[in-house]
């Protein structure tokens, strides 16, 4: 029996971390743990274009674009892609892993995106590692954001996908 692709469950609550995202300061954001959720648990393209489109309307309310949006656009797209690999799983180990490999690879790419984009730090080697260095203070706030908004998401659907959205629920998987 083929499950339907319409997840409103999955959506409703991609879009409460977009509000969640616009509500607070501190640099404690959703949108990894969105992406890494979108990949898990949305099908086909819309897993890719809900945190993209997502992010293209919060942003203005936020500050608005750099010249490193793109790159930044593009490892929401790779924590989405993550996400398709927990996609049979509701293993807390496995989706903590993915939150884990999100967070590393958001840090490499947008520390990237930073020091080519701007002329804050020179284009040397150096630099690229006065740019990283920089960066390290950040990365403990999205990892912390990442797992702890992966774990809200991925647990609030876990129980609501057995009680009211029954549809939505993750087959077990057999070993």
């Amino acid at each position: 029996m083929q499950k339907s692709s319409a997840r409103p469950l999955a959506v409703g609550l991609i879009v409460l971390g977009a509000l969640i995202r616009v509500t607070q300061h501190w640099n404690f954001a959703p949108v990894g743990a969105m992406s890494l959720f979108a990949g898990a648990r949305m099908r086909g393209w819309k897993a890719y274009a809900l945190p993209i489109a997502l992010m293209a309307i919060t942003d203005p309310l936020l500050g608005g674009y750099s010249a490193a949006t793109p790159l930044v656009y593009l490892s929401f797209l790779f924590s989405v892609w993550i996400g398709t690999r927990l996609r049979q799983t509701e293993s807390p180990l496995a989706i903590g892993a993915g939150a884990l490999a999100g967070s590393v690879q958001f840090f490499l790419i947008t520390n990237f995106a930073w020091l080519s984009a701007s002329n804050m730090y020179p284009h040397t080697l150096q630099g690229v590692i006065q740019c990283y260095a920089a960066g390290v203070p950040f990365f403990g706030r999205t990892l912390a954001s990442d797992l702890v908004y992966s774990g809200v998401l991925f647990g609030l659907h876990a129980v609501l996908s057995r009680t009211v959205a029954r549809g939505e629920r993750v087959a077990a998987q057999t070993a």
